[in-house]
Order: C-alpha cells, then sequence, then structure tokens
C-alpha cells in the first residue's frame, strides 16, 4: 500500500517539477463574503468557542479540564505530540497511558489524539491542521476523540484571513467540528470517518 502511494505522488512531484511556478489563486472579491458576527471588537476565542459548540465541537481553557473531560468518560490510553507532552504531562494522573509515538500497528488501543493546530477560524468554529504542523495524521484522525491545541494568538476572525495566512501550505485541512455524515434521510451520524469528538484547547 505504501509502495503504491509513493509511486504515485513520485509520479505527480516530477509531474510538476518542470512547472516554473504554481498556478495562482482565483481572483474574488472579499467584500462579497458577509461576515456580521466577526466584524469589529470581538473576542475572537469567544466566538470560535460559541460556533465550535454549534457543531456540536468542545472547547477548552485548560489542561485541568481536558484530563477531567477524558477520565469522566475513562479515556486513559493516548497519544500526545512529542513537542506538546512536556507542558502537558504534569497535570496527567499517573493512571493515564500516554504515547509520544503513534503505532500503526496498534490503531485501535488509542481512544484520543492530542496534537497542534496551525490556526483556527472565529466565525466558523474550524480548526486548521497541516501536514507540515500534525505530529501524526494517524493521532489527529484515528482515535474517538481529538484534541487540537492552539494559542490564542492562531485564531483567524474569518476565513479569507486565515486562507491569507497560510498562502504556501499545500495541504490544509478544515476541521468543523466532529466527523460526521447524513443518509438521505438527513439522519446525522459523528465518528463516522474519524473522530467523533473534536476538543479545541486553547493554551496562552
Amino acid at each position: 500500500m505504501n509502495i503504491a502511494r509513493d509511486f504515485i505522488l513520485s509520479r505527480v512531484r516530477s509531474a510538476l517539477a518542470p512547472l516554473p511556478q504554481r498556478a495562482a489563486l482565483p481572483d474574488w472579491e472579499r467584500e462579497l463574503v458577509v461576515l456580521r458576527e466577526a466584524r469589529g471588537p470581538v473576542d475572537a476565542w469567544a466566538l470560535f468557542a460559541a460556533r465550535l459548540k454549534a457543531v456540536n465541537g468542545t472547547p477548552l481553557e485548560s489542561v485541568a479540564e481536558l484530563v477531567v473531560l477524558l477520565a469522566k468518560n475513562n479515556w486513559r490510553h493516548g497519544y500526545c505530540d512529542p513537542m506538546l507532552w512536556p507542558q502537558l504531562r504534569v497535570v496527567f494522573p499517573g493512571d493515564f497511558v500516554v504515547e509520544t509515538a503513534f503505532d500503526r500497528a496498534r490503531v485501535d488501543d488509542y481512544q484520543f489524539g492530542i496534537t497542534t493546530a496551525a490556526g483556527a477560524i472565529a466565525e466558523t468554529g474550524t480548526l486548521i491542521l497541516t501536514d507540515h504542523g500534525t505530529s501524526s495524521r494517524l493521532g489527529a484522525l484515528a482515535p474517538w476523540v481529538h484534541v487540537a491545541v492552539l494559542r490564542r494568538d492562531q485564531i483567524h476572525p474569518d476565513t479569507p484571513t486565515a486562507l491569507a495566512a497560510h498562502p504556501a501550505d499545500p495541504n490544509i485541512i478544515w476541521v468543523t467540528g466532529p466527523s460526521k455524515t447524513a443518509d438521505v434521510e438527513g439522519i446525522l451520524i459523528e465518528g463516522v470517518h474519524g473522530p467523533g469528538m473534536q476538543v479545541a484547547l486553547v493554551l496562552g
């Protein structure tokens, strides 16, 4: 599977290599986008938290709150970005098992995954993840609970601002609440294609 993937990606890179530059993004009128709640003197975290709750996400403001949430649901085995763990580990009790390397062979063992977010969008309650900034894609997608850690100064007021802040990143993932899908009858099911609980933990 990995051999086929690497082969396909190598062919794509070879095809793109001769191009002098990537195609420019399409031009559009920013003022056509109406962002009523995101304009003016708005607390970006407060707006983001409200919008995240509206899509069944969970905003948290401390590691202690996160530990309470995980312990309450008996989610005690997970993965954490090795760059984040030294900052978080002092709050986690000893009965938690937290690994800093995600083992693909034991993908079902991880109940939660903690990774960094590249930013967030206040107007939509969206978290921004990138390949470059995410320590493990599986750590963010495979466990039932995904915890994205970000700073307040990473919260953009609106989508156009967020797009402008990440112009050179080739692979950006926009996460708006837990993974969800609906059938033809409109019955919403969460946690089918990814995490069933999406947490945003703001630190600093």
